[in-house]
Parts: structure tokens; C-alpha cells; sequence
């Protein structure tokens, strides 16, 4: 991949939606010239492959990977940042961008503007204006409030992003980046600058990503931090499991006091007991799917590299 001429690199995944990719390739060429180099991501694309002579025809230098299977949204960027990272110079900055028209090839210039200070490496679209229905928002609020309790981290972005080499590097080398681009963002310590931009309107089509796939999305970002997550769900079953003794001791007090009713405390102490066994269970099974998580879940995107990929003669 030859990208040695041109300092801006746009990466984005496209699955069966070449008709908006051709028009978003239109739009940055009116926004920036010919000064940037297209990576676009066929993610096993069947019906409305996208291929190089799309490029051609549109006058865009650039390649297009085809993966041969479909890995699913965040697997085809892992997979374009893993390929661009091989031959990126010092000199290039990689924009990662959907295809769909939600990313504004307009909001760049903010971007590349924040990214433009020495003490930003990764500079993030923070959605400012939504377009999306009522009950979009008030989940995408409510994950919001649980990815906050659970990691102690916040996440208002998503994977319009600007970075330069170094970054780009450092991030294709997390292993949590197919499982969610921003949540490894977030965990590869890189400084982070959100900037307040509108999310745009799609081009054509619905989204390919139903609510069953946004809930599974937001979990992946979860499993990102998943010994955070341990770590917090674990204190909070201690915490839960001390109340339960507690409240056993002091219903044991009371009946030999002479203060419980006749079947008070076998009631109350056997819900008590459960609650502790209950939560011993819960913490034993996050332990267990930490593990299994750590071991299955999370892709070297580099590695998965290996796979026969289709570059189009490229």
C-alpha cells in the first residue's frame, strides 16, 4: 500500500453499501481535493460489493481490502488499522470514518484542527446533535449511565476519529480493538480529545445494525474493561454479602432476645442465606467469564491479518 504522497488517510468499512461509499468518496473529494488516500474495508460484502474500479471511476487513490468473510463492523476498522499500520509514515494522519453519511466528511477540518496540538494523540467525535428516534436515546443514555457505573470511565464517542502514526501503531496493537474501537481507545491510554460535532443524516439504505446488535455492541465495550467490571460487580456482591450476615447476626440476636415473632427468623434467615450464596455464585461465574472472554473473545487484529484476504490485484 503506497501512501507515501498523501499525508491523510481515510479508513472506512463498507458492507453491502457501496452506493453510500460512492458518495462519500464524492463528498471528500469536494472537501479535500486529492489530497488523501481511500482505505475502504469490503466487510464480506455479497449483494453491493464494493471494488477498486469504484476508486478508478471516481478518481480516488486509494484500495479496497475485501475480507472474506464478514467480521462485523468493528472487526473490518481492526482489520484496515492493523493493514494500515504496516506501511503508515510519520508524516500521515488516518481518519476512520463510517461510509453511511453519519460521519461528516465537513466535521475533518475539526478534527485534524484538534489533532493539530501536541498534547492530543487521538482526537473523537462527541455526538453534539443526534438524529436518531426518541428510544435510541434514552438506551444509548441509559448504557451511558452503566458503562460509567461499571468502569468508571465515560464514553460519548464512537469511531469517527482522527490520529496520527503513533497512534494509529499503538492502537493496532490492542488486542480489545475488533471486540470496540473506541472502548480500546480508551484503554490504550492515548490522549484523547472529544470535539462536539453533529451526527449527519445516511446517505440511502437503513443501518445494517438492528437494537439486538446495538445491545451487543455495547456489551463488547463492557468486556474492553472486563477486569474493571470484575472488579466493581465483585465489590458491590461483597458489600451485598456483608449486609446478609449483618442482618442474619441481628436476627439471630433478636430471637434470642426474645424480640422475633414464632417463624420470623427462619424466614428472614433463610432469604439472608440465599442473598450470600447468590452473590458468591455471581462473583465465581465473572471470574469464569473474565477468563473465557480474555481467551476466545478478543482477536489479535494483527494476526487475524493472515487470513486470505482480497486486495483486488493490489
Amino acid at each position: 500500500m503506497n501512501v507515501s504522497k498523501n499525508e491523510l488517510i481515510v479508513l472506512t468499512p463498507v458492507f453491502e453499501d457501496a452506493d453510500s461509499c460512492r458518495q462519500l468518496l464524492c463528498e471528500l473529494k469536494s472537501e479535500l481535493g486529492d489530497s488523501f488516500y481511500v482505505v475502504a474495508v469490503d466487510d464480506g460484502s455479497i449483494w453491493r460489493p464494493f471494488h477498486d474500479r469504484d476508486l478508478q471511476e471516481l478518481g480516488v487513490a486509494g484500495r479496497v481490502i475485501r475480507l472474506p468473510r464478514n467480521v462485523g463492523h468493528q472487526g473490518a476498522i481492526a482489520f484496515g488499522l492493523a493493514r494500515v499500520a504496516e506501511s503508515i509514515h510519520d508524516v500521515n494522519t488516518v481518519i476512520v470514518m463510517d461510509c453511511d453519511g453519519e460521519d461528516r466528511p465537513a466535521d475533518i477540518p475539526a478534527l485534524l484542527k484538534a489533532l493539530a496540538s501536541e498534547d492530543v494523540d487521538v482526537a473523537v467525535a462527541a455526538r453534539r446533535r443526534r438524529s436518531e428516534s426518541l428510544r435510541f436515546r434514552l438506551f444509548y443514555f441509559i448504557y451511558k449511565w452503566i458503562f460509567r457505573a461499571a468502569t468508571g470511565r465515560s464514553i460519548d464517542f464512537g469511531n469517527f476519529m482522527a490520529m496520527r502514526a503513533p497512534s494509529v501503531r499503538r492502537l493496532a496493537q490492542q488486542p480489545e480493538l475488533t471486540l470496540h474501537i473506541a472502548a480500546a481507545a480508551l484503554k490504550s491510554k492515548l490522549r484523547i480529545l472529544k470535539c462536539p460535532l453533529d451526527r449527519g443524516t445516511r446517505y440511502c439504505g437503513e443501518s445494517q445494525m438492528n437494537f439486538l446488535g446495538l445491545v451487543l455492541h455495547g456489551f463488547r465495550a463492557l468486556m474492553v474493561f472486563a477486569e474493571d467490571v470484575l472488579v466493581r460487580v465483585g465489590l458491590a456482591c461483597v458489600s451485598v454479602a456483608f449486609l446478609a450476615i449483618t442482618g442474619a447476626l441481628t436476627a439471630l440476636l433478636l430471637k434470642v432476645l426474645g424480640y422475633a415473632t414464632p417463624g420470623w427468623f427462619s424466614t428472614v434467615a433463610g432469604i439472608l442465606i440465599l442473598v450470600v450464596i447468590q452473590t458468591g455464585a455471581l462473583t465465581l461465574m465473572l471470574l469464569m467469564l473474565t477468563g473465557v472472554l480474555r481467551n476466545s473473545l478478543i482477536e489479535d487484529p494483527a494476526a487475524s491479518l493472515s487470513l486470505p484476504l482480497d486486495t483486488e490485484g493490489n
